[in-house]
């Protein structure tokens, strides 16, 4: 688990950047620059199987700064905590209301892909022991 937070001080802790800043420009501009400081995507997982279904199109700005708050929030835990993660900073922070419809959809639709790798892997774990 990152740093030993729970999925839900994590959200707070996002939760609580965000109001930081008083216009959306200025929220657009801090996910844009969380999304350039994760490292790009290696060659050998571009392939289709790993496209999230949902998203208009391939990763780009702003959505890889998205990907960034997701993969802050879920990584280091458990596949039952990111199951049952209600991640509501999505909505908190105002992503489901200032995203662009399809933006919005391909959010959804990551959150629910991870759900899915987390409940394969749960499934996998549990027959494998």
């Amino acid at each position: 688990m990152s740093e030993n937070k729970t999925i839900q001080e994590t959200e707070k802790e996002i939760v609580e950047e965000f109001s930081l800043f008083d216009s959306w420009d200025d929220k657009y501009e801090y996910i844009i620059d969380l999304g350039k400081k994760l490292p790009p995507l290696e060659n050998e997982f571009k392939k289709d199987e790993n496209r999230v279904r949902g998203c208009q199109s391939t990763v780009w700005v702003i959505v890889k700064g998205l990907i960034s708050l997701l993969i802050r929030v879920l990584s280091g835990h458990t596949p039952d905590e990111i199951i049952n993660a209600k991640l509501d900073f999505i909505q908190q922070i105002g992503m489901t209301t200032h995203l662009a419809q399809t933006r919005s959809n391909g959010l959804l639709a990551m959150v629910k892909q991870m759900k899915n790798y987390a409940l394969a892997y749960k499934i996998k774990s549990s027959t494998s022991a």
